[in-house]
């Protein structure tokens, strides 16, 4: 028996048409520069010592310039007498192994070769103490056995909870640090307080740990570096608000008012911490539809690939309601379950309806679409939900996008 009708199969889909939306491309110009020039404030400085070892705390997430942004800072910290390594300071990602680690960096071109300083990756933890709540916290071994810990990372909107704090340095402390064992424990408190359960387990970190400093990344809606600010111990929490607030301002956002499928031509661990970022399609495996989203309603969202900086974790693919027989096949079960399972969302991992083609995926998607008008489905195809300056939208959708001087149609 068929899974398509016939009828289904030989569906007339609409014209697709390319669209440029227009958010803020204010961006960094000198990574390098900018790196040196706050690594060599005064407040920096006084941290660093001759001889002082210090690991540097570099996570999984695919941010832009990552690999030249550690590079100069590891050069700007030997110029200054240390001598640093690298710790990988990623929760449960790389399947929860230190080799799968040590392989997401290399995916980044973090190695030993071009960073030109050893790479310590290990999955052993030392428990620093407990949060007022009694909740343990961890650290890794390595990053605990230098003179002074740092890290660098992204501030952003995380995928699955909401607060004054979300995604940034002090969530690198806590859960980065902690390795598999900190971020299972964590997670199991569930997302209605996560917030304050990151700001925490962080505080207890800068308090009883090592941390000197970290560098605070936010992008604009184009994947380009915006800020980089070197942030002492006592200013990571109130840094990580106020640059989270700063990110919300520059993040990309799909402007199409009402979208009847989606199509999303790549998701991966590299793009976003759920597959696809729910800030931006409004839906989160965790809760389902996101309270408050202010983005488009969507109504079935079909997936068409996995990144390759992914390596295979297929975390969030559950947000799906369709793949194709290509995306099954790039899944690495291991690490997406070890993912799924650390964050306590196994519905992040499960599979959504399979099918052989794309033009099958998207027909089965519209056929589960209701209350389609007689202009046909409003369909929106991106690349992933990192890159949403170029676009492509259905012919029928072009008449609700003419009063917003924000988007610009290409043809």
């Amino acid at each position: 028996m068929p899974i398509l009708t016939q009828e289904a199969i030989e569906m007339k889909l609409p014209r697709m048409m390319r669209i440029r939306q227009k958010f803020d491309g204010t961006h960094i110009q000198n990574i390098e520069k900018t790196v040196r020039r706050e690594l060599e404030q005064e407040k920096i400085r006084k941290l660093i010592k001759t001889g002082r070892s210090i690991a540097v705390g570099v996570g999984s997430r695919g941010i832009s310039n990552i690999s030249r942004i550690v590079k100069e800072t590891l050069i700007c910290l030997k110029d200054q007498g240390a001598m640093p390594y690298i710790v990988p300071a990623m929760g449960s990602h790389g399947g929860a192994t230190a080799e799968g680690q040590a392989e997401v960096l290399r995916g980044y071109g973090v190695t030993e070769e071009a960073m030109g300083v050893s790479i310590k990756s290990s999955m052993d933890v030392t428990l620093l103490g407990h949060t007022p709540k009694g909740i343990p916290v961890y650290m890794d071994k390595n990053a605990l056995a230098a003179d002074m810990a740092i890290v660098i990372g992204r501030v952003k909107p995380h995928t699955a909870f909401k607060g004054p704090i979300e995604s940034g340095l002090c969530k690198m402390l806590a859960i980065g640090f902690g390795k598999h064992i900190g971020c299972s424990r964590l997670h199991k408190e569930g997302w209605r307080d996560f917030s304050h359960v990151v700001s925490s387990v962080a505080e207890v970190s800068l308090k009883e740990a090592n941390v000197g400093f970290g560098i605070a990344l936010v992008e604009n809606a184009f994947e380009q570096t915006a800020v980089i600010e070197a942030i002492v111990n006592d200013e990571f929490i109130m840094q990580d608000r106020k640059l989270l607030a700063k990110s919300k301002e520059m993040m990309p956002s799909l402007m199409v008012p009402d979208i009847d499928v989606l199509i999303i031509e790549q998701i991966g661990k590299d793009i976003s911490g759920a597959g696809m970022d729910p800030n931006i399609i409004g839906r989160s495996s965790a809760r389902g539809t996101i309270p408050g989203f202010k983005g488009p309603a969507i109504q079935r969202v079909v997936v068409l690939g996995l990144s390759e900086g992914t390596q295979g974790n297929a975390c969030g693919i559950g947000i799906a309601d369709f793949i194709t027989k290509k995306v099954f096949d790039q899944i690495d079960f291991m690490p997406t379950y070890a993912n799924m399972i650390a964050a306590g969302i196994p519905e992040g991992g499960r599979i959504p309806i399979t099918m052989e083609t794309e033009r099958e995926a998207i027909i089965a998607a519209v056929k589960c679409c209701r209350n389609i008008g007689e202009a046909g489905p409003r369909i929106v195809r991106i690349k992933d939900t990192l890159h949403l300056g170029e676009i492509r939208v259905s012919e029928n959708i072009l008449p609700l996008l003419q009063d917003n001087d924000r988007i610009e149609i290409l043809g």
